[in-house]
């Protein structure tokens, strides 16, 4: 389903392991080097030139990853991943000359979004996606825009505190996700006995451990702290467990282009050192969100330090 909008807004977690903030700091400095710019006259690359061409901006969108990417009581996609596509869009419009770009939503899920950025189907995706080499391979992705890692929701009543507890039990995840993988390598490391069952997208997933399907659900663990709080559900679900999988969140939009490479990345750099980007952080994380949840969940030190290596490539 599209749904289109004249440009409008403007707008108890944990923290990752030290060990991988090494990590988190490499990949922001990687993705945020600058671009190769575009030689004059050479034209728009075809993505912009096809934005151009349509006055508008195709951007695939989730239902249900809040804080990122979900819907509000009126079924329109909102979330933190979706001003930061607003950012990048008004970067667009500077590039190809058109400040009056309109936003085509376009729905996508875990397992389609990466073919719908391949196949031309959307411009850039505005989700809760992880940043990785294997994806790499088809896709590009923004700088760094959050830093997640696989655990485990389990009833507030469930023994279970570890993965190892889970030894022979049911673990539903979602289509598509990297946690999917992370759970079959454990379970092969551990020799867990593991029946990993796979729901359509998150909010499924979460529907099967409400119905007593799965012992447990496994995703990231900010996906999971949304989940709970969307539901209400702080007194009969938790999140436990250690870091199953190290997950680096960017925007994702077609590989092979430099010139849309430099306008997402300008369109970072220019967040941090406007400093609107640790705001727009605290407007999704911190404070109560349009629906009327509140995940207060503070900016890690891995994200801070990732943000300001942005504005020091200025």
């Amino acid at each position: 389903m599209h749904r289109a909008r004249s440009r409008p807004l403007r707008a108890e977690a944990q923290t990752l392991p030290a060990c991988l903030l090494a990590a988190c700091l490499l990949s922001a400095c990687l993705l945020a080097a600058p671009a190769v710019a575009q030689p004059a006259g050479e034209g728009l690359s075809p993505t912009l030139a096809n934005i151009k061409a349509t006055h508008s901006v195709r951007v695939g969108y989730r239902e249900s990853s809040p804080p990122f990417s979900f819907l509000d009581h009126s079924n329109r996609p909102i979330g933190y991943s979706l001003e930061l596509c607003d950012a990048i869009v008004d970067e667009i419009g500077a590039e190809v000359d058109d400040t009056g770009l309109k936003i085509d939503y376009v729905k996508v899920t875990s397992d389609d979004r990466i073919p719908a950025v391949v196949d031309k189907k959307i411009d850039l995706e505005c989700g809760s996606t992880t940043a990785n080499a294997e994806r790499g391979k088809q896709v590009a992705f923004s700088p760094l825009m959050f830093v997640a890692g696989t655990k485990l929701m389990v009833p507030k009543a469930s023994s279970v505190t570890q993965v190892g507890d889970l030894k022979g039990k049911t673990v539903v995840v979602t289509k598509g996700t990297t946690n999917e993988q992370a759970m079959h390598n454990v379970d092969a490391k551990q020799s867990l006995g593991l029946n990993i069952v796979v729901a359509g997208d998150h909010e499924q997933s979460y529907q099967m451990l409400v119905d007593g399907k799965a012992d447990a659900f496994a995703t990231d663990d900010i996906l999971l702290y949304g989940l709970i709080a969307r539901h209400k559900s702080q007194d009969k679900f938790r999140v436990t467990g250690d870091y199953l999988s190290y997950d680096p969140y960017g925007i994702m939009y077609r590989k092979g282009e430099p010139q849309m490479k430099d306008v997402v990345e300008r369109a970072f750099r220019k967040l941090a050192s406007n400093r609107d980007i640790v705001p727009l952080y605290n407007k999704w994380f911190v404070s109560r969100l349009p629906t009327g949840e509140k995940l207060n969940v503070a900016i890690s030190p891995q994200l801070e330090e990732a943000f300001k290596v942005l504005d020091e490539n200025q």
